[in-house]
């Protein structure tokens, strides 16, 4: 059981709504079992929306990611659940492991909310970083995602799904959805949980027409992400991403954060016993610092 987590978590962690018609806003929360801080937001913003009964057009609905993941605290049971979205899976149905068994349920859960129930489907995907981290907006660029995504004042990193398909983003743009993924900080940076209930909140006046001011914990619940952790906005796409082989050792150097400077000629990590120089004077973006994974990092430029 995750320590961090109250209770066994459930695949739906709240639904709200006052009645009016409107978008929905699907919020995806521990995708990694590994990462609840998404669930502990949403929670939050639940308990307060329930307490206070604001308006709001629509409906936001909380969806919990890999259940079983999350009450072991372990990022994954068979496979990553991100990385098992693809077209392909989807088609076949076939349930062979673990994460596309949580998959298919929470495909089933969306199916329960067409789109021609809303006058439009927003989706946020919560998540948090193995090492330290601003907080950022990963967006793959269809649909009207990246206009939506620089709605929210933070850094924005563009071309993650064009890379690595199969993730719950790729797949919710593919049916059409608006939204993107939210990295709140480190797994276990205290700051995680309150830059995830600042982005809900703020999705929710954006897509949904709440007026925040109605709820009894602003503007400390929004200001706690936007003042005091959000950086300026600026946009980043990606331009490299090491990956790894099922049977690598791999050991990224010391010290890495996101959004970091790196120079050409720079040591990296060490890969079987080689040592990884960067290519690029640009930006350090994801470095492994987890057992579990298959991305080594990535590399960035600003645009």
């Amino acid at each position: 059981m995750n320590e961090e987590l109250n209770e066994e978590i459930s695949r739906i962690i709240g639904k709200y709504s006052s009645g009016k018609e409107g978008p929905l806003l699907f919020v995806t929360a521990g995708i990694h079992g590994n990462e609840p801080s998404g669930v502990k937001a949403l929670e939050e913003v639940f308990k307060q929306l329930h307490k206070t009964k604001p308006e709001i057009k629509g409906t936001l609905l909380g969806v919990s990611g890999n259940k079983k993941a999350l009450n072991k605290n372990q990022r994954y049971i068979d496979e990553d659940l991100n990385r098992t979205w693809t077209s392909e899976n989807v088609k076949s149905g076939k349930k062979d492991s673990h994460e596309k068994k949580e998959m298919f349920e929470i495909i089933d859960v969306l199916n329960e909310y067409p789109e021609s129930d809303f006058s439009k489907r927003y989706f946020l995907d919560c998540h948090t970083t193995s090492s330290p981290s601003l907080p950022y907006v990963s967006v793959q660029e269809v649909n009207d995602n990246d206009t939506w995504a620089h709605k929210f004042p933070t850094y924005i990193i563009r071309g993650f799904s064009d890379i690595i398909t199969g993730d719950i983003d790729h797949y919710l743009s593919r049916i059409g959805m608006t939204g993107f993924v939210f990295e709140a900080g480190q797994h276990t940076s205290e700051t995680s949980a309150e830059n995830h209930e600042g982005v809900i909140w703020l999705a929710l006046k954006e897509a949904c027409d709440l007026d925040l001011s109605k709820i009894e914990t602003y503007p400390e619940c929004v200001e706690r992400f936007t003042k005091k952790n959000a950086p300026d906005q600026k946009t980043f796409e990606i331009i490299h991403r090491h990956g790894l082989e099922k049977n690598d050792t791999f050991e990224m150097k010391p010290g890495y954060e996101n959004f970091q400077k790196i120079k050409k000629g720079e040591i990296l990590a060490t890969q079987n016993g080689k040592e990884l120089k960067s290519e690029w004077d640009a930006y350090i973006f994801m470095p492994l610092y987890q057992a579990q994974g298959d991305d080594g990092f990535f590399v960035v430029q600003s645009v």
